[in-house]
């Protein structure tokens, strides 16, 4: 059942993923927005879980499976955040690179600390 609950969590996490990108195409920024934003609801979803969690110290198999490994993990999208990151750097926007990795490493894990006692 475990497998069941990461495979739908896993693709209903990439097909999230996939419409934030299309909502995201038009933006006229440098910076990856939509791999921003899946990554940061990624974040939220998983402190948020945790932090429901924190009392207990046991998160329900059927949350941690569809929501923590498939949801998040389908979401979440680190290698798209360094091939992202790489690209920028190789097309000389170093600046934008930089600060690619510096709101996303700071949002994301703050809120972490957010979600913390």
């Amino acid at each position: 059942m475990n497998y069941i609950l990461v495979f739908i969590g896993g693709g209903l996490g990439s097909l999230f993923r996939f419409f934030i990108s299309i909502a995201m195409s038009k933006a006229a920024l440098q910076l990856p927005v939509a791999t921003l934003l899946s990554n940061t609801i990624s974040c939220l979803l998983f402190g948020g879980l945790i932090y429901l969690f924190q009392e207990k110290y046991l998160i329900p198999d059927i949350y941690k499976h569809l929501i923590l490994i498939g949801i998040c993990g389908g979401l979440s999208t680190f290698s798209t955040f360094s091939y992202e990151t790489f690209e920028l750097i190789k097309q000389g926007m170093t600046f934008w690179a930089i600060l690619n990795i510096a709101i996303s490493c700071t949002l994301c894990t703050g809120i972490f600390f957010m979600f913390s006692k």
